[in-house]
């Protein structure tokens, strides 16, 4: 199980956020530079801007992480965590504190860490060289497998839940109270500051405070109550990671994911169809034919090779007190007369729970119906439920939004071949239809989507009766036989449900509501996808969006915005087989690094690495606190021979196989994510490269991993760029690879942190320049012949030549007024010549295939490598176009 795009963002942004931290030293100051250069300064009068960190815990690093529902929270959490301890010395116990808002999610959460075969844990031993080890707070407390040793040399995982940090029950307090099973912990330590006041050092508080976790919070946006700052002190973390689709007020959120982005890659069913009848008999109708019509479009697809799907209805019944039991019994009892089988219904409540034990997705299920009123908004997934039919009063407003978030995940991750097998559907019947609209958009909201994301249709009122003159009155009270009571509309009349097990929907009105309610989900999913392509095509950021007017923005100068508008860049394209679905009408496929770099095998590759260059010193950033209320990075030159690795001898006094697995992966550990190579790729040439070492060299290699890494990070990058130029090459060769018109300037730009306004500008603002790339512009901008210049934007909001480098974002865009656009990129004398002349090469060939009006400049102060100029040459020979 791979990263989904949006997924790798997001452990890219936390990546950067790492960074801006060991930049910026504080992390409320690497926190506010991160959101600057994003989207512009903070702005308290217009409230533009990301307000400034929040120091919620102090001591710790605090972030959020905005994810939708079904936006797989926990495996980018498990990714997470090797990015987090990458930032941390490689001694430092990696442990982990997983709290979960419930005991049954506590449950799965262990479950699901724990299983081999499950994708999270595979993931947790890929990353942790499988030392991975899994805790409930009772396994903790009889110091089952848990010492300071074993710590010291797996990942160790704590899963618990909220409450237990609470401390009222008896079974809680134990965390608090003194245990001779972990007494080897007390012994262990060298420094008892982190002990809390009046509990003994033994207490499983105290040695989960020694080794200063890393905190995961996971769906806190479900819990009862907030996590108090004074619950998670108690922990003593030295990182927070909180992930919710709602974060609270205060969060510092550094990554959010649109909930576009899991409609692009059909994590859910959107939109929400939402259909509001005249009463709960209709609703029930409705639900039962939906099914049917549902499943029999799921059988098809079975049948024609797709993926095995059972439509399944949640029915939500109104709360009664002192009823509840009898209400869902009732409305079972109506279903099993309308000739269900009693084994397809199940019963879902407090106190009555039929679904204990039952695997919903199994192909041997039987169960279509469930019965509930919210007891499925703890921990309770089904890909398979599409339909939501409430049975609340008719003049409730219905409240649904505690368990809207189960009927929007996809079954199987995928898009499935029939458009109403890729939505999910919500049926009403309220005449406070407008408050029932309002609970959707919350239940949405709380899932993390918005009013955009659900479609309504309201059903005709009835008729209005006639009112009853005093005469008709007075007969009914004296021959009430005559005039038989109407049927409650709190009752569901069966008689009126057309319904059968083996036929078809009858062509009734029923039928003609189904038929509605089927062209809203096709109209809306076919509205749907054009969005996501016209966003795909956009050079906006979806970040943008979704952060509405806290973003600031800014427009295209009148002068110059309608020649801009016309302008359309070449990027390259690559010819791809006809049934594939296509970037481009004529059968071509935006090309990346990714596409070229299918068929590299690290194994066929040399690994030969320039380690003699090394130097004897090394600089390693450490994360720490600074001060009593700060969590702060600090760079420390550290000597040879001070670097101590505490299991570097027991590493050495190993095996050689072993020798090399170990260092492997503390290798592995500080490379991180090099995709679109293979972390498995990465691992084994490692491996290969340490195969050939002595073990003194081994024993350098330990003491100077960080330099050491450095190298072979820049190997395996110049030969993935080698592979890829060679396979662009060839592709171009044959006229596979072309240039086509494609980029167009946005109608706002969002620069982030500002540069210094220089004239001629497209934009009222542009993006932050370096004092060579300020000075440039500059010079360029003042030619009499230029028209007007942009900064181009990087890290996907600017254009790339995309190619065989990963994504070449040229610094500065002109325009002159013959009608050329010219890229500019201007470097430094002191930059690293390798990658700026493969840069070259890529930039120069862009120009040669997009046409006459394309030029491309490649500019140095003053040392030019070959294809490049200087900046006064380059200054001479643009004033001549």
């Amino acid at each position: 199980m791979e990263l989904k795009t949006y997924q790798q963002q997001v452990i890219q942004d936390l990546e950067s956020f790492l960074e801006y931290t060991q930049q910026h030293k504080l992390v409320g100051e690497a926190f506010n530079r991160y959101w600057e250069d994003k989207i512009g300064p903070y702005n308290p009068l217009t409230g533009q801007g990301m307000r400034p960190y929040k120091n919620n815990v102090p001591g710790a690093a605090s972030i959020c992480i905005k994810v939708p529902t079904a936006g797989g929270k926990t495996f980018i959490a498990c990714n997470a965590l090797s990015t987090i301890f990458r930032a941390f010395p490689v001694e430092k116990p990696k442990a982990v504190v997983w709290l979960v808002p419930w005991s049954n999610l506590l449950d799965q959460t262990v479950k699901n860490l724990s299983d081999p075969d499950h994708p999270y844990r595979q993931k947790l031993d890929t990353l942790f060289n499988h030392r991975v080890e899994v805790y409930k707070k009772d396994d903790l407390l009889q110091g089952a497998n848990f010492n300071p040793t074993v710590v010291q040399e797996q990942l160790t995982i704590i899963v618990m839940s909220f409450a237990s940090l609470r401390a009222r029950r008896k079974e809680d307090r134990k965390v608090y109270q003194e245990n001779g099973q972990l007494a080897q912990f007390a012994q262990h330590y060298k420094d008892t500051s982190h002990l809390l006041d009046n509990t003994d050092e033994t207490a499983l508080i105290n040695v989960i405070r020694s080794l200063n976790p890393v905190v995961v919070v996971d769906e806190s946006h479900n819990a009862e109550s907030d996590l108090s700052v004074d619950m998670l002190q108690a922990l003593n973390p030295s990182f927070l990671l909180d992930l919710t689709a709602t974060p609270k007020e205060n969060s510092n959120i550094i990554s959010m994911v649109p909930a576009i982005e899991l409609k692009k890659e059909h994590m859910v069913k959107l939109p929400v169809i939402v259909y509001n009848h005249h009463d709960k008999t209709e609703v029930v109708n409705s639900a039962l034919h939906l099914q049917q019509n549902l499943e029999q479009l799921a059988k098809e697809q079975h049948k024609n090779g797709g993926r095995y799907i059972r439509p399944i209805v949640l029915f939500q019944a109104q709360p009664r007190t002192g009823e509840e039991n009898t209400t869902f019994d009732k409305l079972k009892q109506q279903l099993l007369k309308l000739g269900i089988p009693k084994e397809q219904i199940k019963i879902k409540t407090a106190n009555k729970d039929e679904l204990k034990g039952v695997d919903l997705m199994s192909e041997k299920c039987p169960v279509r119906f469930i019965i509930t009123i919210n007891a499925l908004k703890e921990g309770w997934d089904c890909p398979f439920a599409y339909i939501l039919a409430s049975l609340a009063d008719k003049s409730s407003a219905v409240d649904v939004e505690q368990i809207l978030g189960r009927v929007l995940r996809q079954p199987y991750v995928m898009k499935h071949s029939h458009p109403l097998l890729n939505v999910s559907y919500v049926l009403t019947a309220s005449a406070k239809f407008n408050e029932t609209l309002q609970n959707i958009v919350k239940g949405l909201q709380a899932s993390g989507f918005s009013s955009k994301d659900y479609r309504h249709k309201d059903a005709l009122p009835e008729a209005p009766k006639p009112e009853e003159t005093p005469q008709q009155s007075l007969n009914k009270a004296f021959f009430p036989e005559e005039y038989p009571e109407t049927p409650n509309e709190d009752e569901i009349d069966t008689g009126r449900i057309s319904y059968s097990l083996d036929t078809p929907l009858p062509p009734t009105a029923s039928s003609s509501v189904i038929s509605q309610i089927e062209q809203m989900a096709v109209q809306q999913v076919a509205e749907t996808e054009q969005r996501i392509k016209e966003q795909e095509k956009s050079n906006t950021d979806n970040i943008f969006s979704e952060m509405g007017e806290k973003v600031q923005r800014y427009q295209m100068r009148d002068a110059f915005a309608e020649t801009a508008q016309q302008i359309v860049l070449p990027q390259f394209f690559l010819e791809v087989p006809t049934s594939s679905i296509f970037d481009m009408e004529t059968g071509a496929a935006l090309l990346n690094q990714e596409v070229l770099l299918k068929g590299f095998r690290l194994s066929d590759e040399d690994t030969k690495v320039a380690f003699d260059s090394i130097s004897s010193d090394m600089y390693k950033v450490d994360l720490h606190e600074a001060k009593k209320d700060d969590f702060t990075p600090s760079f420390a030159k550290i000597e040879q021979q001070q670097v101590k690795d505490p299991i570097a001898e027991y590493i050495l006094a190993k095996p050689k196989e072993s020798q090399v697995k170990d260092i492997g992966h503390q290798i592995m550990q500080l490379i991180g994510n090099m995709y679109p190579i293979a972390e498995q790729e990465v691992k084994i040439y490692v491996e290969r490269i340490l195969s050939k070492l002595t073990t003194e060299q081994l024993r350098d290699f330990l003491s100077r991993k960080y330099s050491y890494t450095d190298k072979i990070k820049k190997k395996i990058r110049s030969l993935a760029d080698a592979y890829a130029e060679q396979r662009f090459n060839e592709q171009l060769k044959i006229g596979k690879i072309t240039a086509a018109a494609n980029w167009k300037f946005p109608v706002t730009l969002v620069p982030g942190a500002l540069g210094a306004p220089v004239a001629s500008s497209l934009y009222e603002r542009e993006g932050s320049m370096s004092n060579f790339e300020q000075s440039s512009i500059m010079e360029f901008s003042s030619l009499p012949n230029v028209l007007f210049w942009h900064r181009n934007l990087v890290r996907g909001k600017g254009f790339a030549i995309n190619g065989f480098k990963s994504n070449h974002y040229p610094d500065f865009i002109l325009y002159t007024k013959s009608g050329r656009v010219i890229l500019l990129e201007t470097k430094g004398d002191d930059r690293d010549n390798s990658d700026s002349e493969a840069k070259c090469r890529l930039g120069n060939q862009w120009a040669q295939l997009a046409g006459s009006g394309y030029n491309y400049f490649m500019v140095f102060e003053s040392k030019a490598i070959e294809g490049a100029y200087n900046l006064n040459k380059a200054k001479e020979l643009i004033g001549q176009l």
